[in-house]
């Protein structure tokens, strides 16, 4: 007997809901590399020293740009996902905690910042662990969700997470839908992730694109999505980093964005794991 709903013709998502935006919200401060940080900071060849205006930088993430973008959901009502660096909710249990309080997911992004990829199976698995126990003694919430660093998992990533408990991942670029894959003989959910709307991607550290110029992108994403959205299920997203997305200019362009999606009917904001549900149980969820 098949669990999938029953949708009426016309219908992509159950209960009215025309469009599905899915927001992330990184939470990476303190876990950073101390001497390869990327722009605006460039690597610290051969020397052991910390670097210190990259520390103030991430730091700026959890003291003003997390409770700055919290205050904002909070504001439009929406619910969002959190990606947490295991090393970062350890510095900062507290924050971890208070974003789950407010009623977002907390979901995995690793427990450092050393890539997956370099990694032999056991290091990767000890990782997650490892990061899961992090999130989950400090917010009580088992993650079930997860965002490899720089989406960069291995051939190996998705039957670790399975194993662990995990029910979705978004390393995928590859639809404006939810999909599914099959991971030892079982669905394992797929929420696309973004680079188009994605803060790091689009300003970079500090540039080249305004805070401006991105609230007009995804207006513009919006608009075409919505219109597709009464011929097939469509889904946007959305990743902010707290040091990136939480400054002020683009908290107030978030904000903008925000009402102006929620003032199109059937339009909902949704976290991943809530997504990821739906796509184990709507029909005709693509698969690959």
């Amino acid at each position: 007997m098949s669990n999938k709903l029953i949708l009426a013709p016309g219908q992509f998502w159950p209960d009215g809901i025309r469009m599905v935006i899915s927001v992330s919200m990184q939470f990476e401060s303190g876990a950073q590399s101390e001497h390869h940080n990327g722009a605006p900071f460039p690597a610290m060849q051969e020397t052991d020293l910390p670097d210190l205006p990259a520390r103030t930088w991430f730091e700026y993430g959890a003291r003003e740009g997390i409770p700055r973008m919290l205050d904002l959901w909070d504001k439009f009502k929406i619910p969002v996902t959190s990606h947490m660096v295991g090393q970062a909710v350890l510095q900062r249990p507290e924050l971890a905690r208070e974003i789950v309080s407010r009623g977002h997911e907390a979901a995995a992004h690793g427990h450092t910042w050393t890539p997956h990829w370099i990694m032999t199976e056991a290091e990767e698995r000890a990782s997650y662990v490892a990061n899961m126990e992090a999130i989950e003694t400090a917010t009580g919430t088992r993650p079930v969700g997860f965002n490899a660093f720089w989406l960069r998992g291995t051939p190996r990533t998705l039957g670790i997470l399975q194993s662990l408990g995990f029910r979705y991942h978004i390393d995928d670029l590859s639809a404006d839908e939810p999909l599914l894959t099959r991971v030892n003989d079982q669905d394992f959910a797929i929420v696309p992730y973004t680079l188009r709307n994605n803060d790091i991607a689009r300003f970079g550290a500090e540039g080249p694109l305004t805070a401006q110029a991105f609230g007009q992108e995804l207006r513009d994403e919006f608009d075409q999505l919505y219109m597709e959205a009464g011929n097939r299920r469509r889904m946007m997203s959305i990743s902010t980093h707290d040091r990136i997305a939480g400054t002020p200019a683009r908290v107030k362009v978030l904000g903008e964005f925000l009402q102006y999606a929620l003032q199109h009917p059937g339009v909902v904001f949704m976290r991943k794991d809530k997504i990821a549900e739906l796509a184990h149980s709507l029909p005709d969820v693509p698969h690959k």
